[in-house]
């Protein structure tokens, strides 16, 4: 039967529930059942239930749930309490009478997965063994056969070459006091103001030694004034070349050019620091590298040529060398970086052969002004026409570079943001990025070859022949297939190095894709 409502207590109207005695079956004893409030007490006793209730409610995870210190009092029956909603909950949980339900733990982030990659700078990430295996394959018998060539061609044993025809001993000198008159020999002096109007006049210099044989003693020295010669004044540093002559006798000594040594250090060492500042370890071992290279061009590729071998066999084992002491030194021994070393060596080839080729179907000789100083000084005969080809190699070295790696790199990235591309479809994405890359690496070797021999097209636009002769000469004609076969290489190169990249890259793992060591800051 009906009880009268009980009074409130601390735990708010929901005590006023009343329960009464359902029957039970035979012999059970009887149960307390609770019967449900109305709506009206519902929605006043529980604010989070807002809708008219079929059943037990989910609540969400807010923190543990609270239940009234009343509950911990005898209670009539079991109570029912709502757990935070759970994936595949099927209908409300029941805890024991008097505790306190488990509260939902709070969502945190992620867990890092073996697939992931912090945003950090960190190092490059190791290659797989069997992506190691397949570019010591590739790449061993290159590096092989460049330390092979290069011992092969080095002059081993072999005198220095010197010049047959004596360019004299470099004596630096400072000048003190210029005049400008008639060419007058040593000794001779000039009577009276008549001089010939068609006379060129001679610049005299007062010069003190500053080295040499005569190092702190003056001297007098007499200079024509030709368009085509400097224009000395006092306090200029200048370089005299002595022939070995009687020291005290002017004749000794030639005035020849300036002395730019300190304008070049200070250059040299602003470069050097703005590398610095900007590439910090990598900057620093990019000037390594580069020292590197200067010192294989010095040691091998010029005594090598100079010794008669032939020059662009010469030029292609140097410039291997250099490849691989430049790219590995500066962007470290990984995957990518043997990618872009394959890259450069297949553009490389290309370069040599169609510089060949095409060098011979337009016979080419080589024999410019300078190849003819050249051969003029070294008492004997050269291949004119491989120094010509290996300028073309070693001229195109430096933007294959750029070029090659600018495409592994972005292969990586690609196959790094997206593990589930086919060799296929990095390829495809790289090449549209090259293509961006082509244009501007081409107008950068085309531009540096017009600059070198702007004063040779200068020339040529005001000997007053025809464009076609113009472009048919041997100083226009070497620099365009010089220009064009570098060009075609560079072109080469992206499609070459970005399907090697594309190929190597889609047999790394995905677990190897991203750097296995903690990530760094760029910035200390």
């Amino acid at each position: 039967m009906d009880r009268p409502d009980l009074d409130d207590d601390e735990t708010g109207p929901i005590r006023r529930i009343t329960d009464e005695v359902s029957p039970s079956a035979a012999g059970s004893p009887r149960k307390p059942v609770r019967r449900t409030p109305p709506d009206s007490a519902r929605r006043a006793a529980d604010p989070v239930r807002r809708r008219a209730d079929t059943g037990p409610q989910r609540v969400p995870a807010t923190g543990a749930q609270r239940v009234p210190d009343g509950d911990k009092r005898t209670d009539t029956g079991p109570q029912r309490v709502q757990r935070a909603a759970r994936r595949g909950d099927t209908g409300p949980q029941r805890v024991p009478a008097g505790t306190t339900p488990r509260t939902a733990k709070k969502p945190g982030p992620p867990a890092e997965t073996g697939h992931g990659h912090g945003h950090g700078h960190g190092p490059a990430a190791p290659a797989s063994k069997r992506v190691r295996l397949l570019l010591i394959w590739l790449l061993a018998p290159l590096a092989l056969a460049t330390v092979v060539g290069m011992i092969v061609l080095y002059p081993w044993g072999k005198p220095d070459p010197t010049s047959v025809v004596p360019q004299g001993t470099p004596v630096a000198a400072n000048i003190t006091a210029t005049t400008t008159g008639p060419c007058l020999a040593q000794g001779q002096v000039q009577v009276g103001d008549q001089t010939d109007p068609d006379a060129k006049p001679c610049l005299t210099t007062d010069l003190t030694m500053t080295d040499g044989p005569a190092s702190g003693k003056q001297l007098k020295l007499t200079v024509p004034i030709e368009p085509s010669t400097p224009r000395f004044a006092a306090g200029d540093a200048v370089v005299l070349a002595y022939n070995g002559g009687n020291a005290a006798d002017p004749a000794s000594f030639q005035l020849v050019d300036f002395q730019r040594g300190t304008p070049l250090l200070l250059l040299a060492a602003l470069f050097a620091v703005a590398v610095l500042v900007l590439g910090r370890w990598q900057g620093l071992a990019a000037l390594v590298a580069l020292g590197l290279s200067f010192l294989v061009i010095a040691l091998f590729i010029l005594p090598a040529i100079l010794a008669g071998e032939n020059p662009l066999v010469v030029a292609i084992a140097g410039s291997g060398a250099i490849m691989f002491i430049a790219l590995y030194l500066t962007h470290g021994l990984t995957a990518r970086t043997s990618a872009a070393v394959l890259g450069t060596l297949a553009s490389l080839a290309l370069i040599g052969v169609l510089s060949a080729i095409f060098s011979a179907a337009a016979s080419l000789t080589g024999l410019d002004d300078s190849t003819s100083t050249l051969i003029g000084s070294l008492g004997h005969g050269i291949d004119a026409r491989g120094l010509l080809l290996a300028g073309v190699v070693i001229g195109a070295l430096g933007v294959l570079d750029d070029v090659t790696v600018t495409q592994t790199s972005a292969v990586w990235e690609l196959r790094r943001a997206n593990p589930d591309l086919t060799w296929q479809e990095l390829y495809r994405s790289g090449l549209r990025i090259g293509r961006d890359h082509v244009g501007s690496a081409v107008n950068t070797l085309v531009m540096a070859y017009a600059g070198a021999a702007l004063p040779v097209l200068l020339y040529s636009s005001i000997s007053g022949v025809g464009l076609g002769a113009l472009l048919g000469s041997e100083e226009i004609a070497q620099e365009i297939i010089r220009t064009l076969a570098g060009s075609v290489g560079i072109v080469a190169a992206v499609p070459v190095t970005t399907i090697l990249a594309a190929l190597i890259a889609s047999r790394e793992p995905a677990g190897y894709l991203s750097s296995t060591k903690k990530a760094v800051p760029s910035h200390p």
